[in-house]
This record gives C-alpha cells, sequence and structure tokens, in this order.
C-alpha cells in the first residue's frame, strides 16, 4: 500500500494511521488542518466505514470539515461537543519538550482553541519536523484586517526586545491578494530563524493590538507520533515520559493515494 509514496510522505501516513488507531468508539475528536492531518482524517474514517467506529469529529478549519464528511466522520462544533477526549493534529516543528509551532496552513487560531479544549493533544509528525530550538520556520500570527501594518510595526519593535534572530514580519499572500483564515483575518509570517524563550514570546506576542492569536502552542501537546521514511514509527509521552517504536505493517486499499501526488 505504502511501496508508491516517497519517503517524506510514507512518514506521514504512518504517523497518521498510528495516531488515529488510538481514537476509540464513542470519543469527541478534534481534527486537525494540514497535510498530515489529511491522513488521520482519512484513516479514521476507514474506520468509521470497515470497523463501525463511532465518533463525533470537531474539524479545525473548513478544509478540515469538508474531508471529514467525504469519508463519513460525523462532523459538530466545537459548541455542541464540549469537551473532547482527544485532539489529533500536525505541527510544523515540535521541540524535545514538546512544544510547537503551527499555522503554516493558516488555522492555528481553531487549532489551539480544539487542542486546549481537549483531555490530550497529539501530534503527528515525520521526523524532519522535530528541531532543537524552535524558529526556523516562519511563525504566524494571525491579525485583524483593520490596521494590519501598524500592528506589523508594533510586532517588529517588539521583537527587537525578544531573544530572537531575525525580526522581520511579512504578509502572507493567496496568489496576488492577502491570505484570508476562516475568521476573515490576515496572517503575518515572523521570520526568526531562532526563539530562544518561546514561552515569553507567546505571551508578548498577544499583547499587540491587533494580534488575534500566534501559533506558538507551548504545554499543550501531550504526545507526538513521529514516522520515518522506512516505515518506523516512534510514541513519546510528555508526561509519562516514555517512548515506544513500532513498525507499520501494512495492507489493504489504499484511500490516501489522492493524497500522495
Amino acid at each position: 500500500m505504502t511501496g508508491d509514496l516517497s519517503p517524506i510522505d510514507k512518514a506521514k501516513y504512518v504517523a497518521a494511521r498510528r495516531a488515529a488507531d488510538l481514537v476509540q468508539d464513542g470519543m469527541r475528536v478534534g481534527l486537525g488542518t494540514g497535510s498530515t492531518a489529511a491522513w488521520m482524517v482519512r484513516r479514521i474514517g476507514e474506520r468509521v466505514q470497515h470497523e463501525g467506529l463511532r465518533i463525533k469529529g470537531v474539524p479545525t478549519s473548513t478544509r478540515t470539515a469538508q474531508l471529514a464528511r467525504e469519508v463519513g466522520i460525523e462532523v459538530v462544533s466545537l459548541d455542541q461537543a464540549g469537551w473532547l477526549d482527544m485532539t489529533i493534529d500536525g505541527a510544523d516543528e515540535f521541540d524535545g519538550e514538546l512544544n510547537l509551532i503551527k499555522g503554516g496552513g493558516g488555522a492555528h487560531l481553531q487549532e489551539k482553541i480544539v487542542a486546549t479544549a481537549s483531555d490530550q493533544m497529539v501530534v503527528i509528525a515525520d521526523a524532519g519536523k522535530e528541531v532543537e530550538t524552535l524558529g526556523a520556520f516562519p511563525l504566524p500570527v494571525e491579525v485583524i484586517p483593520f490596521g494590519w501594518q501598524t500592528t506589523r510595526t508594533l510586532i517588529e519593535e517588539t521583537l527587537d526586545t525578544m531573544d530572537v534572530l531575525g525580526t522581520s514580519a511579512a504578509l502572507r499572500m493567496n496568489g496576488e491578494a492577502p491570505f484570508v483564515t476562516d475568521e476573515g483575518n490576515h496572517i503575518l509570517d515572523l521570520h526568526l530563524q531562532r526563539i530562544g524563550n518561546a514561552r515569553q514570546l507567546a505571551l508578548v506576542l498577544n499583547q499587540v493590538p491587533g494580534v488575534v492569536e500566534n501559533g506558538l502552542f507551548i504545554d499543550i501537546c501531550d504526545k507526538v507520533v513521529i514516522g520515518h521514511g522506512d516505515g518506523r514509527i516512534e510514541l513519546r509521552d510528555i508526561n509519562e515520559g516514555t517512548v515506544e517504536t513500532d513498525q507499520l505493517v501494512d495492507g489493504g486499499e489504499n484511500l490516501f493515494s489522492d493524497l500522495a501526488d
């Protein structure tokens, strides 16, 4: 099934499959956004169809909601679900303490709300997403459209006082127009190179007028499932201090072939 996938796609697939198998019947599950999370949604849909798994899924974007419905997952809002048993989502970077940078897909506001409304957050990622220090991936900051240039100036001035290597903030574009989030906001991508104190930066950024939310997830992730290109899987639990390893032996119909392109 996975023989026709590139190593990076196979790594994403095995991580997503292992995490999706953590979902139990009757759970209320937050469904993340992004390429790796899409594999997870497909796998849960497969379990719904072939195992009779019954869950309620709370998507973190319109894209995820559409995919979840397509594969047969019952979709509800966070308000309808209340508290969640688990959220499974990807990450753009994670460090040894399972702090994250998220928002490459532009959905980190909803992703953070859903993750913090869950008993546990499970992150799925390929091994290349692990870093010693956060910051190589541009940090997304969602801002309201009104006065966004003033907000950008304030952010750059704030960054001058932070333990970071870069201080530039670029408006994310979608072709010729600014990228627009599901909430109708813009995103500024901060090119920091290295974040010396992620906890402090996360708190300070959210004090800047016009900022809605930043993509630093601090003390939110409980487990990370890391996939490797050879099919190996590593599951780290930050709370238990445990590390499990496995090797995916897979077969059956490839429900993920359309995502491998």
